[in-house]
């Protein structure tokens, strides 16, 4: 599947609310529309177990008792770990899910909640951390590529990909014009590419991605 392509694939939801009875309730909501639901009563409990690779989605809670669930947002992005949060809180206010939908979130519903409200922004959270996933898997990919190449071939690729003709590459790195032609040879079976529009698409994905 390429990224960017629309899942419904079910995933694995979390839950992090200290409210007993409205983990429960969650819970008995996910399992039915066919997800599988992990539950916590605090961010911490949720840290210190982890997450799976996924799709997952977080259902984030956002007055909990010590870290709550604005600090969990900002130590899971402190982290390095994107996740897709909807957060539900019986006192939220504007500023609140303003600084939460900057910082990422995929909503911000307000207690009591509507099911199919939940369930939608469970499935758009799914969606948008398997496409995320999938954004990473090929970047991955593309990274393990460009670590094939020797600095000379990495040169030569970052000015073919800018239109230059051989010529134009030997001339600039002071090389001959057939021995660009062998490293640009070397490129193309280590990028693992058949042709320079596929290089250069790959190189710009790559590029574009923060990388």
């Amino acid at each position: 599947m390429e990224a960017g392509e629309e899942t419904e694939e079910k995933g694995i939801v979390h839950v992090v609310d200290d409210d007993f009875s409205v983990r429960r309730g969650i819970e008995r909501l996910l399992r039915s529309a066919g997800h599988r639901a992990v539950c916590h009563e605090s961010a911490l409990e949720f840290l210190e177990k982890g997450v799976e690779d996924g799709p997952v989605c977080l259902i984030l809670d956002v007055r909990l008792p010590g870290l709550n669930g604005l600090d969990l947002q900002r130590e899971l992005l402190t982290r390095g770990r994107e996740l897709s949060i909807v957060f539900i809180t019986g006192h939220g206010d504007v500023p609140m899910s303003v600084e939460a939908m900057k910082a990422g979130a995929v909503d911000f519903l307000p207690k009591p909640f509507n099911d199919e409200a939940l369930l939608d922004a469970v499935k758009r959270g799914i969606r948008q951390d398997a496409k995320r996933k999938a954004r990473q898997f090929i970047v991955g990919e593309i990274r393990l590529r460009l670590e094939r190449l020797t600095s000379r071939e990495r040169e030569v690729l970052d000015l073919v990909v800018t239109g230059m003709l051989n010529k134009q590459v030997g001339a600039e790195l002071g090389i001959a014009e057939k021995t660009v032609k062998v490293h640009r040879s070397r490129v193309m079976e280590k990028m693992e590419v058949q042709s320079l529009a596929e290089l250069v698409r790959i190189t710009e994905y790559f590029r574009a991605s923060g990388s």
